[in-house]
């Protein structure tokens, strides 16, 4: 009876098993299986392959691309705020960026400052600039998809970065 339950067992284990994980099995003084990632003295080495994942099918004859393009996206900088002042002496600046409708895979990202790209193109709308100048900055966002044509632009954001300055009077 034993041996046909261990037979068993090993039989689920081979059948639901599919990766090169490692396991061992032992049997203990009481006659319990005993299961370890590790080998012991008289294991038995039993494979087990992660469980399959399922595939979600497509719609036949809808490409994502076809999707994207009939969405209209919305771009926006949400941080720094419009006309915000930032007070940052080591001169980093936090850009966060909003995508609405949510952001789908295959899409980028590329980050503006002062007309000039400074990040990107990523699959992220967060950015952190650094050794930015003093002074006023416009920043703009445009979200491009996954063949890099440009299907979203932010409206400019201004802001101000102050800096301390050793020459500034206190």
């Amino acid at each position: 009876m034993k041996k046909a339950l261990w037979l068993l067992l090993l039989t689920c284990l081979a059948a639901t098993a599919a990766d090169d994980k490692k396991v061992f099995v032992t049997v203990d003084k009481n006659n319990n299986l005993v299961f370890s990632d590790s080998p012991s003295p008289g294991a038995t080495q039993v494979t087990v392959k992660d469980t399959a994942t399922q595939m979600v099918p497509t719609t036949p004859g809808v490409s994502t691309s076809v999707v994207q393009e009939s969405t209209k996206f919305e771009v926006a900088i949400s941080k720094p705020e419009q006309q915000g002042t930032v007070r940052e002496n080591s001169g980093t600046v936090y850009v966060s960026g909003q995508i609405k409708p949510m952001f789908a895979q295959g899409l980028r990202v590329k980050l503006y400052l002062d007309g000039k790209q400074v990040a990107g193109p990523t699959g992220n709308a967060n950015f952190i600039l650094h050794n930015v100048d003093r002074g006023e900055h416009q920043l703009t966002l445009e979200l491009l998809d996954q063949n890099g044509k440009i299907i979203a632009t932010s409206p400019v954001t201004t802001f101000y970065l102050h800096r301390a300055s050793a020459i500034s009077p206190k």
